[in-house]
């Protein structure tokens, strides 16, 4: 059998893994939301003087930094909804569980990293952007909404880009639990074509592209945002 790789990325093979890529995309996308809306919140909660909120998020940190994520994604998909009503069950069994469950688990999982980048970026500022915000009248969620987290996302911009990327490459662990992603769309077509170094070579340039993709993406936004006087990121 001759080596061509492009061969399969036609008919039912291709349909497949074009429909696994874009399965991976959307997943990586939603979880990159929900984990960066998380991280602000965590991040805010961290610095504020409520000693037993600050401890439920050190907690939260630490868990879903320590835990394996492929432990929290079969937690999430053989765990909880152990946990919910029947019928929630079944709402989720008829609209993919798989998907929604492997969102939840890799966003929340991703945002313990984004809010202690998120928290290094406010770490960064100097007492006197507060300050200066709280004497124009602005309270602490409007001063860190207008004023802190916009200069704080600039300065975590570099270790947010480097966490992004890990949760894209992360999104091959939902193979593990059924999600026809990139991955499991690859083991698929290779357990029917038995072209294996093709195959994984194929999953190797698709991981790769994006990966390359968002790190150019997140560069241009960088020095297009990068904060007047700071080093070039």
């Amino acid at each position: 059998m001759s080596f061509d790789p492009v061969s399969l990325l036609q008919g039912q093979y291709g349909q497949l893994i074009f429909h696994g890529l874009s399965l991976t995309i959307e997943l990586a996308f939603c979880a990159w939301l929900l984990a960066m809306v998380l991280a602000m919140f965590l991040a805010i909660i961290r610095l504020t003087d409520r000693p037993l909120l600050r401890r439920l998020v050190i907690a939260y940190v630490a868990y879903h930094r320590n835990v394996p994520t492929l432990v929290q994604l079969m937690v999430w998909y053989f765990g909880i909804p152990a946990l919910v009503p029947e019928q929630t069950q079944i709402w989720m069994a008829r609209y993919n569980s798989e998907f929604l469950l492997a969102m939840i688990a890799l966003g929340m999982c991703q945002a313990a990293y984004f809010s202690e980048d998120i928290r290094a970026g406010l770490r960064a500022l100097g007492p006197g952007q507060s300050e200066a915000a709280r004497s124009l009248g602005l309270t602490y969620l409007g001063s860190m909404r207008h004023v802190i987290l916009p200069q704080a996302l600039r300065h975590a911009a570099p270790a947010l880009v480097s966490n992004s990327i890990l949760l894209f490459k992360n999104t091959s662990l939902a193979m593990a639990i059924g999600l026809a992603e990139i991955t499991y769309a690859i083991r698929e077509v290779e357990s029917d074509s038995f072209r294996t170094f093709e195959c994984y070579l194929i999953a190797t340039a698709l991981y790769l592209s994006c990966s390359l993709l968002l790190m150019a993406g997140s560069s241009w936004i960088s020095r297009r945002y990068r904060i007047i006087g700071a080093g070039r990121i």
